[in-house]
């Protein structure tokens, strides 16, 4: 497996150990399990895997914003600050300024009945104690920073008024408008057509560059990665199962799990008898975490699983929270995405 980046004056995030647990009617629900990522000054890390592997219950539990059924253990460092465990005081100061949110409904991060001027303005008021006045010519300068035209006028407007796009360019100004250590982007574009996600992903790498923020990249989009990205971590059922700069993982993918999410990749080129590649699908379903296997718990959808995947878990490597390769010394090469 490639090693976690050793934590150093340029790591923003550190999370190690990360395990998150639900108690349920059916019982209890490990929806995270020892888990451990790292996020540096001025990069773009993606957190992708399937629906129910872990990613958004990840990045919720990063600022205590998960319900109180939630039982977190390990730590998670912002900085110099361990935020697991902070009184809810001191995590209601981190929000909004050090860690900063853009979720994927634009219109359920605003509020319909406030303009996008007040709406951008508040955080500004709020973190920054600045008077209404300066909140507002500030609020003009971030509406130009993310793209949006004719910010004067666009800061007067209410929600509905804007496209959707627009609206998530809105969010994303709220997001860096105290300049944030750490930018969580859940699933930002997966709602917006082409054209637009193509611009917000500009946006985000443009702030990046402009500002030196981390980014937390949630998403399903493997073509979003390769744009975008500079590292990818791959979670699947709970658990981190592969991670490695974008150009090496897409190359060399060692977990059959990534090789089959890389193989689902639309390539342009045609399928079936058309022409190109057929397009392959993973059979199957994540398993339910609160029954996990006690085995490889990616065996059963998994068409190179040999009699060893089908009776026991793969042990963890070196560094908690991430399996060895699922793949054994006896191949002569680990599997790769059929390209």
């Amino acid at each position: 497996m490639n090693a976690v980046p050793s934590p150093d004056a340029g790591t923003v995030l550190r999370v190690r150990e990360l395990c998150v647990r639900f108690t349920t009617e059916d019982g209890t629900v490990s929806a995270v399990d020892q888990v451990d990522l790292d996020v540096g000054a001025g990069e773009i890390v993606a957190l992708v895997g399937e629906s129910g592997c872990g990613k958004s219950v990840t990045a919720m539990s990063l600022a205590g914003l998960l319900p109180p059924t939630a039982d977190v253990q390990g730590s998670i460092r912002l900085r110099e600050t361990e935020l697991r465990g902070a009184p809810e005081r001191a995590l209601r100061r981190l929000r909004g300024s050090d860690i900063t949110y853009v979720f994927q409904e634009p219109m359920t991060s605003l509020n319909p009945v406030l303009t996008v001027g007040r709406q951008v303005s508040e955080v500004l008021e709020v973190h920054q104690r600045l008077r209404r006045s300066a909140a507002r010519r500030r609020a003009v300068e971030l509406l130009a920073l993310v793209g949006i035209p004719s910010p004067e006028r666009r800061i007067h407007e209410y929600p509905h008024q804007l496209s959707g796009g627009m609206r998530q360019r809105v969010v994303i100004a709220m997001a860096v408008a105290c300049d944030p250590k750490l930018l969580v982007a859940d699933e930002p574009t997966t709602a917006l057509d082409v054209t637009v996600q193509a611009g917000i992903l500009d946006v985000l790498r443009d702030l990046r560059d402009r500002l030196g923020t981390a980014v937390l990249l949630i998403t399903h989009d493997l073509g979003v990665v390769a744009d975008v990205c500079d590292r990818v971590v791959v979670m699947y059922a709970g658990r981190v199962v592969e991670q490695a700069p974008v150009h090496e993982l897409f190359a060399r993918p060692r977990h059959h799990y990534t090789s089959a999410l890389l193989g689902a990749i639309p390539t342009g080129r045609g399928t079936g008898t058309s022409g190109g590649r057929r397009l392959r699908e993973i059979p199957g379903l994540v398993p339910v975490l609160s029954d996990p296997p006690d085995r490889c718990t990616f065996a059963d959808r998994c068409p190179r699983a040999d009699e060893l995947c089908r009776t026991s878990q793969p042990p963890l490597s070196g560094t908690p929270g991430h399996l060895v390769a699922c793949w054994h010394p006896a191949d002569q090469n680990p599997p790769e995405a059929t390209r």
